[in-house]
C-alpha cells in the first residue's frame, strides 16, 4: 500500500511556520510578476536605428526625420525610429556592412548602391533622368522595381522605396565650369561608384572617392579642388563656404533608398513590415517635393552666406555629347544594361 504524499519542509520549521513561509513566497512571486512583466513588455518595442551620411540641414535629414515622425506616430508603443545623421554610425560602406550582419537596422544609401548591384549604375548615366516627374514614373514602374529592388534581399538588403538625393552640381576653387573641358585637371571629390569615376575621367577631371564627412576639410586645405553633390547636400555640409564657383551642371540625378537589413526585416511582425513599407513609399513624394523646394532656393541662400561664391549655368548639350561613351560602356559591360537604359528613357514625360 503506497504512502500518502507529504509536502516536505525545511528542517526546524514547524507546520504553521511552513505555511506562513509558503504564503510569503507566493506573495513575493505575485509582486515580482506585477513589477517585471510590464518592464518585459516594454522591452518588446522595436527600436530602429536609421543612419545616413547627410548633415542636419540636408534633404537626407529632413526626409529621414519625416519618415521617423510618421512611423513613430502610426506604430506608437510598438516601434520607435531613431535617426542618426552626419555619419554618426559610419560611412555608407560601414552602414552597408552593418545592416547585413544585424549591427544596424536601417540606413539611407545613394550612389554606393551601384557597388552592390551594377544595375543601379543606370542612375549614374549623365542626364538620364530629366526631371522629378520622370523620376516618379521610374520609381513606380513595376519593371524597374523588379530589376533593381527585388534581387536585393538575397544580398542581405531590403530596399523599401525610391527617395531622393537629387540633381548633382559641381563646385570648385579653380574656375567656373561651363563645358566638360573646364574640368580638365581638377581634383574632384566623388562618392564611391565606378560609373561616376569613369564619367568625370571622360570629362578630363581627376576624380577621387572620399567619404562625405571628410570633404569640407579636403576642400578647405586644398587636398581637393572641388566636389559634386545636390544643392541640399552642399548646403547641409556647408561646402559652399570653402568654394569659389558653383556650376549648375545637373549632370546626374541620384535617388536614395531607405534600406533595411533583410535578416532583421524578417523578424518584424507582418503588419509592422506592411506599415513601414507603406510609409516609406508615401515619404518618397515628400522627398521629391522637398528636394524641388530646396533646389529653388538654395543657390540664392549660398550666395548670401558666401558673397564670393559665383554661380553659373553650363552648356548641357556639350556635357550630354561628352557622355555618350559612358552609355556605351554601361550597355556593353552590365548584364541587361542596354535594356535598363532603354526602360528608363522610355518613361520620360
Amino acid at each position: 500500500m503506497s504512502r500518502p504524499q507529504r509536502t516536505m519542509r525545511p528542517n526546524g520549521v514547524s507546520g504553521a511556520g511552513w505555511i506562513t513561509l509558503w504564503a510569503s513566497v507566493l506573495a513575493l512571486s505575485a509582486l515580482v510578476s506585477v513589477s517585471v512583466l510590464p518592464r518585459a513588455a516594454a522591452q518588446q518595442k522595436v527600436i530602429i536605428r536609421f543612419g545616413h551620411v547627410g548633415f542636419p540641414d540636408s534633404l537626407f535629414e529632413s526626409t529621414a526625420e519625416e519618415f521617423a515622425k510618421r512611423v513613430n506616430k502610426e506604430l506608437a508603443g510598438r516601434v520607435e525610429v531613431r535617426v542618426f545623421h552626419s555619419s554618426q554610425l559610419g560611412t555608407d560602406e560601414d552602414m552597408l556592412r552593418g545592416v547585413r550582419v544585424g549591427a544596424l537596422e536601417m540606413f539611407l544609401p545613394s550612389t554606393v548602391m551601384s557597388s552592390v548591384d551594377d544595375g543601379f549604375g543606370v542612375f549614374e548615366m549623365p542626364y538620364i533622368i530629366v526631371d522629378r516627374v520622370h523620376m516618379k514614373r521610374v520609381a513606380d514602374n513595376a519593371a524597374v522595381r523588379k530589376a533593381l529592388l527585388d534581387p536585393q534581399p538575397v544580398k542581405g538588403l531590403r530596399l523599401l522605396a525610391f527617395w531622393e538625393n537629387g540633381f548633382r552640381h559641381v563646385t570648385n576653387n579653380v574656375r567656373p565650369i561651363t563645358k566638360p573641358d573646364d574640368l580638365r585637371g581638377i581634383k574632384l571629390r566623388i562618392p564611391r561608384g565606378v560609373w561616376r569615376q569613369r564619367m568625370f575621367q571622360a570629362y578630363g577631371a581627376n576624380p577621387t572617392p572620399m567619404a562625405l564627412s571628410e570633404v569640407f576639410s579636403a576642400l578647405q586645405t586644398g587636398v581637393m579642388d572641388g566636389q559634386e553633390n545636390p544643392l541640399a547636400q552642399i548646403w547641409g555640409a556647408k561646402l559652399h563656404e570653402v568654394q569659389k564657383y558653383l556650376s549648375l551642371t545637373g549632370h546626374v540625378y541620384t535617388p536614395a533608398y531607405p534600406t533595411a537589413g533583410e535578416r532583421w526585416w524578417q523578424t518584424l511582425p507582418p503588419d509592422v513590415r506592411i506599415t513601414i513599407r507603406r510609409i516609406a513609399e508615401e515619404v518618397a513624394d515628400f522627398a521629391r517635393s522637398e528636394g524641388e523646394r530646396l533646389d529653388n532656393s538654395l543657390a540664392a541662400e549660398m550666395r548670401k552666406a558666401n558673397p564670393n561664391l559665383k554661380v553659373n549655368e553650363v552648356d548641357k548639350k556639350a556635357f550630354i555629347a561628352a557622355s555618350a561613351p559612358i552609355y556605351d560602356q554601361f550597355a556593353k559591360e552590365v548584364p541587361n544594361g542596354a535594356e535598363l537604359i532603354q526602360l528608363i528613357q522610355s518613361l520620360r514625360p
